[in-house]
């Protein structure tokens, strides 16, 4: 599977973006998509995931704020962020988790920057 981001920037405190994220390859046998950010010198933390079965599950700092959704037909994956605050800032990286009988497998797309400015 291969990912491919789109959508990071540099936006204001209280503004808006919207990331995407395609997936090619071997897609159907995709099962959870989602969205992990990273800052410098911590962990790569869960933003927001979707499940084929569109069960959604948030991190407790951006919900209420962002929202994810998926596209089956594109094989799409987006993350609508608003409200965004300067702590929003970091590298999010796209994420596909595909299965294959009892066989999961872990995809990463390249990251996207988005900086958000106070």
């Amino acid at each position: 599977v291969q990912l491919q981001a789109f959508g990071g920037g540099l936006v204001q405190a209280g503004g808006s973006l919207r990331l995407s994220c395609a997936a090619s390859g071997s897609i159907f046998s995709i099962n959870v998509m989602g969205w992990y950010r990273q800052v410098p010198g911590k962990q790569r933390d869960m933003v927001a995931t979707i499940t084929t079965g569109d069960n959604i599950n948030y991190a407790d700092p951006v919900k209420g704020r962002f929202t994810i959704s998926r596209d089956n037909a594109k094989n799409t994956v987006y993350l609508e962020m608003n409200s965004l605050k300067p702590e929003d800032t970091a590298v999010y990286y796209c994420n596909v988790v595909t299965r294959t009988g009892l066989l999961f497998l872990n995809y990463w797309g390249q990251g996207t920057l988005v900086t958000v400015s106070s």
